[in-house]
């Protein structure tokens, strides 16, 4: 597993994401670019699953990442948190698409999170998952919610306290813990357990684990990143499935 955040501040672009791994043609208003990805043959999947507030209209890809781009003003603004998620190949497409779609489920559109879900595969043995998720959350009635609120900073007595500027202290709380680094570390650990309980499931023997080596106590160097079947007493650095 692999996560990451879209960040204009970087020159990144929600929509030009979403359509390079939809394999689609996608306007973006905010800068008026059109992203256009629909020559690519490698695509097995696409499909965006929204909890229960979202807007219907969400299920259009367009509109969606869209939305996400006019809502965040700010030149730096954190558009989207991408994970990708390599896949076993000995699962078939059909069995992967019911592991991923059942992973977002429970663990990021269960949370408040939209989630667009896309499956490549190049018949190269290393078919893999892409996961692009809203950051911003939702008030009840489906508008966007603030990312966070600012908080007065009291004294013992209760008190706000005063700067020299004449303003008082204050500190960001966060709406959410998606960012919360701990999440990483459960979501990865996570994905191993559904990952071995579905191969389990499909009578096969290979397990993962989401601990480095270091963490295992074992004493291997990681190999790069292939495919290689492993009996259940070995493992699977990084919980990368089935790929090393």
């Amino acid at each position: 597993m692999n996560i990451k955040v879209t960040s204009r501040g970087k020159g990144k672009s929600a929509v030009a994401a979403a359509a390079y791994r939809a394999g689609e043609i996608i306007k973006n208003q905010y800068d008026g670019e059109t992203h256009d990805y629909s020559d690519r043959k490698d695509i097995m999947f696409t499909k965006i699953l929204l909890p229960d507030n979202a807007p219907h209209e969400y299920y259009d890809r367009e509109k969606l990442w869209n939305a996400v781009e006019k809502i965040e003003k700010a030149k730096n603004a954190q558009l989207a948190r991408q994970i990708r998620l390599a896949l076993p190949r000995e699962l078939s497409l059909k069995q992967n698409i019911t592991l991923v779609t059942e992973y977002a489920k429970n663990n990021f559109v269960n949370q408040g999170m939209i989630a667009d879900v896309c499956i490549h595969d190049k018949n190269d043995g290393n078919p893999h998952a892409h996961i692009m998720l809203t950051m911003r959350p939702l008030e009840l009635d489906g508008r966007w919610a603030a990312k966070s609120k600012m908080e007065y900073i009291l004294n013992d007595s209760g008190n706000r306290i005063k700067l020299p500027s004449g303003r008082y202290k204050t500190r960001k709380i966060n709406a959410t813990d998606w960012s919360e680094q701990s999440r990483a570390e459960e979501w990865r650990e996570e994905w191993a357990n559904i990952l071995n309980q579905h191969l389990e499931n499909a009578g096969h023997e290979v397990r993962v684990d989401h601990r480095s080596y270091e963490r295992q106590g074992i004493e291997q160097i990681p190999t790069i990143h292939k495919i290689l079947a492993r009996k259940p007493e070995t493992s699977v650095e990084g919980g990368i499935a089935a790929h090393r």
